[in-house]
């Protein structure tokens, strides 16, 4: 009788011949040119420019990727394949060209692409020269038709951004430790938008407070305080976004004995201000913390004060997942199963570098606008932006594999020892 398990090798054929061995790499980055980039621009939208004598404003709009190029001695630009960026040892990059209008009085005054900086591109993506050439076209461009493509060419040499095994987002995770000789329950979510994450961890305490650790607050905030801040003010409606079954709802006593100083969204609002800005102006205290409810607290459902309620609800079916782990009726998710892990490209790599380098190259931009002074208009904005920032930050990430903040080794230099050790390095990726 035949092996039935032969039966998927069809399958895992017809999938190879038709997506190819770098297929993962190639989508990653692709969704990162088409979605990531713009999501990153629009994020920051505007940018206020504050001069004593005429205030105005930078609205960022569209971006747009032209075909890799590089500089000649002699100032000419002229376009490049993979090739000849491997021949001469330079970068196979493409500028990014983002639209900037100049708005002053609600009017805008005169709009413009202009060069923001340099993008490694992949070989083979959509962004690529060599996209849907045919084999005949990519041997006479010096290319090997077999090639997988899914490498970045920096300075001619040939780097892979290695896959990063990470816990899956936007899930909520529960879990037991053991601290103290006391257990300790836990839940915790990795909310995670374009180039940014950010963690939220609910923990039971001994007494039954349920109390919420977020991002940008120095202290633990309770979740029933939280939830009045974002909007849900009635004791009721807090129990009914946690669960409608009454074991689950008696357990919650302790959390709201302990946030029954702050009766209103208002109070709750002040009393969050209190705890992450003491010190402070009460405005700006105000300031930072619906900041904090916006932008530290589950960036992934909206950064905007209409998503409150929304996050309300999400933290009410993490505190529910949290008593249902106490009382006995779930067991702790296990974090080493594969349903709870994500592989993060390319894509995800560059965007977390992507972020941090525009928002350095707005805040470069804005400080040499306002000391300008009296150079105002689309020219002067073309001038105070320095691609460097954005293009150095990428190209020597890929090229030394240092992604800051500790992380490094995250590129590789492509195994072209033969075509089998080049294909199972573009399928490997880091565990975690």
């Amino acid at each position: 009788m035949a092996d039935p398990s032969n039966k998927r090798w069809p399958v895992i054929q017809d999938i190879l011949k038709r997506e190819g061995i770098a297929r993962q790499h190639l989508n990653s980055f692709d969704e990162f040119l088409e979605r990531g980039l713009q999501s990153i621009i629009n994020e920051v939208g505007q940018i206020d420019i504050e001069n004593a004598e005429y205030p105005y404003k930078i609205q960022l709009g569209k971006v747009k990727l032209q075909q890799p190029r590089m500089m000649e001695l002699d100032g000419s630009i002229t376009h490049i394949t993979p090739a000849e960026a491997r021949l001469r040892n330079v970068s196979y990059s493409a500028p990014v060209m983002m639209e900037a209008s100049v708005i002053e009085d609600g009017k805008i005054l005169e709009s413009r692409f202009v060069h923001i900086g340099d993008v490694p591109v992949m070989a083979k993506s959509n962004a690529c020269i060599l996209n849907n050439f045919s084999n005949q076209k990519l041997i006479e461009h010096g290319e090997d038709p077999n090639d997988p493509g899914g490498y970045f060419i920096i300075n001619g040499s040939e780097r892979v951004i290695v896959g990063l095994e990470d816990l899956s987002y936007n899930k909520i995770i529960v879990d037991r430790e053991l601290v103290g000789g006391n257990t300790v329950f836990k839940a915790k979510v990795y909310s995670s938008i374009v180039g940014y994450r950010a963690k939220l961890e609910l923990v039971m305490k001994n007494d039954g407070l349920i109390v919420a650790r977020i991002p940008g607050s120095p202290v633990d905030i309770p979740v029933v305080t939280l939830m009045r801040a974002l909007g849900l003010e009635s004791d009721k409606e807090i129990a009914a976004v946690v669960s409608l079954v009454d074991e689950l709802q008696d357990e919650l006593e302790g959390s709201f004995e302990k946030a029954g100083d702050v009766p209103t969204s208002k109070d709750a609002i002040v009393y969050i201000s209190k705890r992450i800005a003491p010190g402070m102006l009460e405005e700006f205290q105000i300031k930072r913390a619906e900041t904090l409810l916006d932008w530290g607290l589950l960036p992934h459902l909206g950064k905007h004060p209409e998503n409150r309620k929304e996050k309300a609800q999400f933290l009410g079916e993490a505190a529910c997942k949290l008593l249902e782990l106490k009382l006995g009726w779930i067991t702790p998710d296990d974090k080493d199963h594969y349903g709870n892990k994500v592989i993060k490209f390319a894509g995800q790599m560059l965007a977390d570098l992507f972020r941090t380098a525009f928002r350095n190259l707005v805040r470069d931009m804005k400080y040499q606008l306002e000391r300008s002074g009296q150079k105002r208009g689309i020219n002067a904005v073309a001038a105070a932006i320095r691609p460097g920032i954005i293009t150095d930050k990428l190209n020597n990430a890929i090229a030394t594999g240092n992604w800051g903040r500790g992380r490094v080794g995250v590129t590789q230099l492509l195994d072209r020892t033969n075509y089998l050790s080049t294909i199972s390095h573009l399928e490997e990726f880091n565990l975690h």
